[in-house]
């Protein structure tokens, strides 16, 4: 039986690049430091242009004021998420927020990677242009493992591309942890 939880939603465009998920001038806190990493997640998304972020149109921000987190806990985005540097930052700043999921057209590989490696988010990709069906605050279920995505208010269905191997990866909490989990690190 799936399991379907429940997000709510903050849809974005494309190419939403990892200096906008994270401007530069926040890499100046310390992500080891509890007191000072709570600031990746009040600056996560702040350096979306006006008028892109919280589509159709608007101004939503993603962390609201002087917030550490979001009430946004999924995102949908268009193509190419995460361009730009390699930024290991930007899915942790993500993941601070609260974000726990991105379904996005496409990723930039580097971000895909960094966010599994890291364990700090589910990525999933779709093969529908989700940012045009689904508005920001709307509620989705989801089921991680199987991919199936519904959302709340139509009951209308969408298959996300499976994770395969790397759900173990960010179920175990990183690349690390999986493999000392597996024995292949001490």
């Amino acid at each position: 039986m799936a399991e379907m939880k429940r997000y709510r939603a903050f849809v974005l465009g494309d190419n939403i690049d990892t200096d906008q998920i994270i401007p530069a001038e926040y890499l100046s806190y310390n992500p080891a430091d509890a007191d000072e990493r709570k600031y990746f997640g009040r600056y996560a998304l702040s350096g979306v242009p006006e008028g892109q972020s919280g589509l159709p149109g608007g101004d939503t921000r993603f962390v609201d004021g002087e917030a550490f987190a979001s009430e946004y806990d999924l995102i949908i985005a268009g193509r190419n998420f995460g361009c730009g540097s390699s930024r290991e930052h930007a899915p942790f700043a993500l993941a601070e927020a609260g974000c726990h999921v991105v379904v996005a057209e496409s990723y930039a590989r580097i971000f895909y990677r960094n966010s599994i490696n890291g364990g700090y988010l589910v990525p999933f990709e779709t093969p529908v242009r989700l940012v045009e069906l689904v508005s920001t605050g709307d509620e989705v279920l989801l089921d991680v493992a199987t991919g199936m995505m519904k959302l709340a208010s139509s009951g209308t269905e969408y298959k996300l591309q499976p994770m395969a191997d790397v759900k173990q990866i960010v179920d175990a909490g990183g690349v690390f942890d999986y493999a000392r989990n597996a024995g292949m690190i001490g």
